[in-house]
């Protein structure tokens, strides 16, 4: 463990290095690129099994002990994050190759690794100040890779992207702050057992702010208006990653910091509401949508509704069904948006009344974006309906009827949504066809590297239903470690 865990974020850092160095050779940068992610995914998957095996794994840099070292820091709940999460970058990686335009500039794949050892990161550390650096090392990748090939709206919009996550930082820094200054430490072990000696109202400042600085990460309501316009404007490769992993960055963040440090004994009402509202305005904004992409772009928001729905329950149960959910949605929410990728590829366009009849045109993408909107529906037997029926049963088990029936009308208008994507792209004729559809070719193709690569992350989010029997046990297990902390703690303070 002591190698490994540093490994996955050093890895990608060493690889992102060379990458720089082999700036003239897009096949060298693209070849280390895939060696580097594939090694840091191995790495994750050792540390998953020895976590599953053995228990938490703490890690100190250079030594130096708990709470004055840097810790690193594996449960089941981070390691699962870090293999579904590296597993959906590796396939992002792969589609990219294939698709034009996207790595031909040569800062792509040295920001990718950045990205890939930022999230790593985010996952393993220990310590708010950590997290700051490694959501910072996130960021600045996501900065350039969000406005990568320069054109004006991605630029536009990109800004408000900058703008308003470092506001977020600016913020996070300041809580940072704030809680060394009450408590003398950073290390989130050692302040799960000093929070709980500060007065009641400076916990629940502390507490709310932590929830907005990750609440707009994670994009929740009413901290969400950004993500819709920024998305849709960058390459999909790009936007693919961002929309599976970005925001659910953020929703860790929040169920890290808000199990650990500041711990509720009965269902929060604030994050119930918050959960509701988070769904149904996300799926609204949905389906008042006519382009394929920001369909998708407004369900990121809406399906985190449901992971703060697990959290707010604040059981056991709750909270393996928020783990399971998200574990679905990273590679789900990818699939789907690397599906539009290769319907813009092939038709031109996403827009719903510009595209039509790909069903015919295109089985395969049709077929592939069945499958993941099923998944994203909650429709059996599909992993989002497990991930659905497990708060669900949380919600009935916790007695909140109120917000189960919420979620209910969520995955109903979900349902819709994802119906008006198929008959505007894959069903219906287009209102105002582009030159490929009126005048293309009988069948549109796509480069197989991106047809393999979209089968593959749809294969994933098959094989989560196919064993969610086994899954949901580790995310059973997971929650627990969520709840009764004490062995986390023990872990990383070396008891």
């Amino acid at each position: 463990m002591r190698f490994l865990l540093p490994a996955t974020v050093a890895i990608p850092l060493v690889f992102a290095a060379l990458a720089v160095v082999a700036a003239r050779s897009r096949t060298a940068q693209r070849v280390l690129s895939l060696v580097g992610v594939t090694a840091s995914l191995v790495a994750a998957v050792a540390v998953l099994v020895l976590v599953e095996r053995d228990g938490i794994a703490s890690v100190t840099i250079g030594g130096w002990p708990a709470p004055v070292g840097i810790s690193l820091v594996a449960d089941l709940f981070a390691s699962m994050m870090l293999v579904v999460g590296l597993i959906t970058i590796l396939a992002v990686l792969v589609y990219s190759i294939g698709q034009r335009g996207t790595d031909d500039l040569s800062a792509f794949h040295p920001v990718y690794l950045t990205l890939t050892a930022g999230i790593a990161l985010s996952f393993l550390t220990g310590d708010l100040f950590n997290l700051f650096v490694a959501f910072e090392i996130t960021l600045t990748s996501s900065y350039v890779l969000i406005t990568l090939g320069g054109r004006r709206a991605q630029v536009r919009h990109g800004m408000t992207y900058v703008v308003v996550n470092l506001l977020a930082s600016l913020l996070f820094l300041t809580g940072v702050g704030l809680i060394y200054a009450a408590t003398g430490t950073v290390n989130m072990a050692d302040l799960a057992e000093k929070v709980p000696a500060l007065p009641g109202g400076l916990q629940t400042a502390l507490g709310l702010l932590f929830l907005v600085v990750f609440g707009i990460k994670a994009a929740i309501f009413p901290l969400f208006n950004w993500l819709p316009d920024s998305y849709p404007t960058a390459r999909v490769a790009v936007t693919a990653v961002f929309a599976g992993l970005l925001t659910k960055v953020g929703v860790y963040a929040v169920i890290r910091t808000q199990t650990l440090l500041f711990p509720e004994r009965e269902p929060s009402t604030l994050l119930l509401v918050v959960a509701g509202l988070t769904m149904i305005i996300g799926v609204l904004g949905a389906i008042a949508q006519n382009d394929m992409k920001r369909i998708l772009s407004f369900h990121i928001v809406s399906q985190i509704g449901y992971m703060i729905l697990g959290l707010g329950l604040f059981t056991v149960a709750g909270l393996a069904g928020a783990v399971l959910f998200l574990v679905h949605q990273i590679p789900v929410k990818t699939s789907l948006f690397l599906t539009s990728g290769l319907v813009e590829q092939g038709a031109g366009s996403t827009a719903l009344d510009r595209v039509g009849g790909l069903l015919r045109r295109s089985p395969l993408v049709a077929g592939l974006f069945a499958l993941a909107a099923l998944s994203l529906a909650g429709i059996p037997p599909f992993s989002g309906f497990v991930g659905k029926l497990a708060l669900i049963d949380a919600g009935f088990g916790a007695g909140e009827y109120t917000i189960v029936a919420v979620s209910l009308v969520g995955s109903l208008l979900t349902l819709f949504s994802m119906a008006k994507i198929w008959n505007g792209v894959f069903w219906g004729q287009a209102e105002h066809p582009t030159e490929r559809v009126a005048h293309g070719p009988a069948r549109l193709r796509s480069p197989w590297v991106m047809n393999g690569a979209t089968i593959a992350l749809v294969g994933v989010t098959i094989a989560i239903a196919v064993f969610a029997g086994p899954i949901y046990h580790l995310c059973e297990r997971a929650a627990e470690t969520l709840i009764d902390p004490s062995g986390y703690i023990s872990a990383v303070m070396g008891r």
